[in-house]
């Protein structure tokens, strides 16, 4: 487990083996941090199915984290630049998949060709702004060229089924819906289904992705 000391937090935070074969970069989403219990939990799962999971920060929420104000996430060119060169810093890109919450993995979708990375996760993705679904964030989405998997909770609000079943994204991108689950894959209790359950859903398809990935490349 990534060791921190009591008054600050390493750029970027490591759980799982330090060395493998595959390494899965996970960034956060708009408004909270890397170390957000959903971020955590993921990581931690992942690293139990024996992953090397690296979490960052982009520069807005790094610099939340040293003045405790909350500022508005950067212009999309600087998350560009930073997903490109925390790739670079933990090469060969061939070994690794990255993705992320929300925001961190919509970014992580536009640059994922252009790194040559081995694999996208995108962990909610927002389709299209709260309340404007005709301002959609999909056509980069259908020539992506790697492998990408998309884990969205049925009441997604970014995102609903029936909303996302009309996009026409290809079939090589693959989707999964977790049962009731929010943006945060957090369901109704009436619903019969669990916020662990859908979490651990996610994690295991993430791993049984990566694996597919790796399987493949090893043949």
């Amino acid at each position: 487990m990534h060791q921190m000391a009591p008054d600050r937090i390493e750029p970027m935070l490591t759980n799982g083996p330090a060395k493998g074969t595959c390494t899965i970069v996970l960034a956060h989403g708009a408004g909270a941090p890397m170390d957000h219990e959903f971020m955590t939990i993921v990581a931690e799962g992942l690293a139990d199915h024996g992953f090397r999971v690296v979490r960052f920060e982009f520069p807005y929420m790094a610099l939340r984290r040293q003045t405790g104000k909350k500022r508005p996430p950067d212009r999309e060119p600087v998350l560009r630049k930073t997903w490109l060169d925390v790739i670079e810093s933990l090469g060969p890109p061939e070994s690794i998949i990255i993705g992320g919450k929300s925001m961190g993995g919509r970014i992580a979708s536009l640059i994922a060709d252009e790194a040559q990375v081995a694999g996208l996760v995108c962990l909610g993705y927002p389709f299209h702004p709260t309340g404007k679904p005709d301002k959609l964030r999909t056509a980069h989405l259908k020539s992506l060229a790697i492998p990408a998997l998309i884990l969205q909770g049925e009441r997604d609000p970014f995102g609903r089924p029936e909303e996302v079943e009309t996009y026409g994204l290809p079939r090589r991108l693959k989707l999964q819906w977790l049962p009731d689950g929010d943006h945060s894959f957090k369901p109704r209790k009436a619903s019969g289904h669990t916020l662990d359950e859908n979490l651990v859903a996610a994690i295991t398809a993430m791993a049984e992705f990566a694996n597919r990935i790796f399987v493949s490349k090893s043949r």
